[in-house]
Formats: C-alpha cells, structure tokens, sequence
C-alpha cells in the first residue's frame, strides 16, 4: 500500500458522537492506529479520548489540526460550519473528508477556498466497533483504506446518489421508534417494562442477523419469517399498507429535496448527521 493511501496522521474537526466513534474504532482495532489530532470543540469527549489512546492528541485550535494531519474529518454540525471553518488554511495535498450532511462539495470547497481532494462520507455508530460500512463519494484510495479500517466503504458516483443514502440514514431512529411503540404497547396489556423491553430487543436482534445473508433479497427474507394467512403476514399487510409505503415515500422524498438543494446557512436539513447516535438521535 503506498504512502498515499496508508494515512498516518488523521485529524478530527468536531468530536461529537460520529468522532468519537471514529476515534475508537481506529484506535482498537487491528493494527497500529494512526496519529489522531482532535480539534477542541467537544472538549469533553476530546479530553477523553487523548486520555484512553496514546496515539490522539487534542490540539489548540483547528488550523494546528489541519497542519498536522494528512486527511482532516469534519464533523461539525452543518450549522456552525462557517464559524467552525472560517479562515482555515488548507493546503491542496490535505485530503478533507466532509461528514455534513446536506453540505456539498462546492460550498465547503467555497468555505476553505482549497483545491485539495474533497469527498464526503455517511459513517453509522457501528464504526466504532468496526462493523459498519460508510458510503463516500467520490471514490478516494485513501478515504476506502481508513474506512475499511472500521468496516468497509461503499463508494457512489455522484453527489445525487450519495444524497438518496443520506436520506435513508434518515430511517434509522424510526427503527428505534418502533420498537419503542411495541414495547409500549406491551406495557399496556400488563407486561412490566423491563421483561417487555428485554423480549423486544432480544427478538429484532435475533432477526436482524439474517440480514447478514446477501443471498436472500429482503422481500425473501421478509417470506421466510412468515407463514402464509400467519400472525406476521397479517401484521405487515395490514399496517404496512399501500397508504403507509406512499406516506413513508413522500416523507423521504421531501428529506431528499433538503438535502440535495444548496444549504441556507440554517443546517436544519442536514443537522441529523451530526446526531446519528445509538439510542436517541437521527
């Protein structure tokens, strides 16, 4: 692998949850983690990792992070981009790797005012654990070798595909949601909430594994985890309707117009990459 593509010193502008994130899964994983320079903001989370790993260092401000690193990650939320990147210097070798959702090419590149690479990424929490693929556009050798690090990298061919991705990463804290409303809904027919909570999260768990087998398109696997006029048949026929599918596509439709129109300094529609989290946030 050639010196361009091995990365050795990664900087991080914004250490919220997908920072931090990245942070640990390329410091535990295998292998010799890179250097990783941390901007102050989220001074917290930043004051606990160059705590836990040796190779993280949190620098004085943003500019001493672009100096110091090959490839910087923005991470900042898309509304305080401007303060955050204002007057940043940074020269055409640095590779920047955008992570804004609903913030493209051109006005980050209008922001800094640099000719150097640009490719934004949809990095998921799992990250950390190394186990989740990232989509990026465009393809960079360097960005696929530091994602592959932390599960792999899925690389689209323009910004209007990638935006289709980010707006299904928009589904992700509904998931949650449901299973939240049967877990109530158990609770309200006497179960306690701690067995309730327990069973629910033991039987999605135990389904989603079967996503792991990329033999069986979804709607097979949908098939062979139900029996014909079954309880799930009638559960998915029934509030899966052909009104629910059209609502749940006009609503991705419209998180699709936000996120490929030109950002309005607000951040509003591209707030949630930010606060893609485990448990409550996107």
């Amino acid at each position: 692998m050639s010196e361009t593509v091995n990365v050795r010193r990664v900087g991080v502008i914004g250490v919220g949850e997908i920072g931090r994130a990245i942070v640990t899964g390329l410091c535990e994983g295998d292998g010799d983690p890179p250097e990783v320079f941390l901007s102050p903001r989220g001074a917290r989370t930043a004051a606990e990792l160059s705590g836990l790993y040796d190779s993280v260092r949190v620098c004085a401000g943003n500019q001493e992070v672009v100096d110091r690193s090959e490839l910087v990650i923005i991470a900042v939320r898309p509304r305080d981009r401007h303060e955050a990147l204002a007057g940043l210097r940074v020269d055409d070798g640095t590779i920047v790797v955008n992570l804004m959702a609903g913030v493209g090419d051109d006005e980050l590149r209008r922001i800094l005012g640099t000719g150097a690479p640009l490719v934004r990424a949809i990095p998921l929490p799992a990250v950390r654990e190394r186990d989740s693929v990232t989509v990026t556009c465009p393809a960079h050798p360097a960005v696929e070798a530091l994602f592959a690090r932390l599960g792999g990298t899925l690389p689209v061919e323009d910004e209007a595909a990638f935006n289709v991705f980010s707006a299904l990463t928009g589904t992700l804290t509904t998931h949650f949601g449901y299973l939240a409303a049967l877990t109530s809904w158990a609770v309200g027919h006497g179960v306690p909430a701690e067995v309730a909570s327990r069973y629910v999260r033991g039987l999605f768990q135990g389904v989603g594994r079967a996503l792991g087998d990329e033999s069986r398109s979804l709607q097979q696997l949908a098939a062979d985890h139900e029996t014909p006029n079954g309880s799930n048949e009638r559960v998915r026929t029934t509030w899966f309707s052909p009104a629910n599918s059209a609502a749940l596509d006009r609503v991705l439709d419209d998180l699709l117009a936000g996120l490929s129109r030109p950002a309005d300094g607000s951040g509003e529609a591209a707030d949630g990459q930010e606060k893609r989290r485990p448990s409550s946030r996107r």
